[in-house]
């Protein structure tokens, strides 16, 4: 939906609030990761529900679900992932500046996408890991440890395809 200004039907160019989201994303990031490395030891965690969901303090060396975490070269692993996070925010960001004159569905998820990538992308660069500290189990199953990035990067991927699927308004 656009954000219109009061009493104009004319559209107010909404980058300013795409960035705005991205950024409350990263700052959310930011301090769930502080708090995490100040009141929790690495590989501890604090039981919120018990069997179900825990609130960890891991390591990931790796991608996605640890992906590449035991790389034979470490170093060219934390660079690729660097690199490649860095075209992909840059990509986002273009994204965002081309169509985020309105805000829509798509302009909301590339916005979570793009925070969550420079969240992630900043402990990259500056910690050569990523601090994960959320833990679901559910029934038999343990999901891999995420963030507050993670989370953001896959409901914004999550929404772009819902809105792929959704049924478009034909003239548009």
């Amino acid at each position: 939906m656009p954000v219109r200004t009061s009493g104009s039907s004319s559209l107010r160019d909404a980058r300013w609030l795409c960035l705005l989201i991205a950024a409350v994303v990263i700052v959310l990031d930011r301090w769930s990761k502080l708090w995490v490395v100040k009141h929790i030891r690495i590989g501890s965690a604090i039981t919120v529900i018990k069997g179900v969901f825990r609130i960890t303090h891991v390591l990931n060396y790796g991608a996605a679900f640890s992906m590449g975490a035991d790389s034979a070269s470490p170093a060219a692993m934390r660079y690729f992932l660097i690199a490649f996070s860095a075209i992909a925010a840059v990509a986002v960001l273009v994204a965002i500046l081309k169509w985020g004159r309105a805000l829509t569905l798509t302009t909301f998820s590339l916005s979570l996408i793009l925070g969550g990538a420079l969240g992630n992308l900043y402990d990259r660069i500056r910690l050569s890991y990523v601090v994960d500290f959320l833990e679901v189990h559910i029934v038999h199953y343990h999901w891999p440890d995420f963030n507050i990035a993670d989370s953001a990067i896959v409901v914004g991927a999550c929404l772009l395809l819902l809105e792929t699927l959704r049924p478009q308004k034909s003239g548009r």
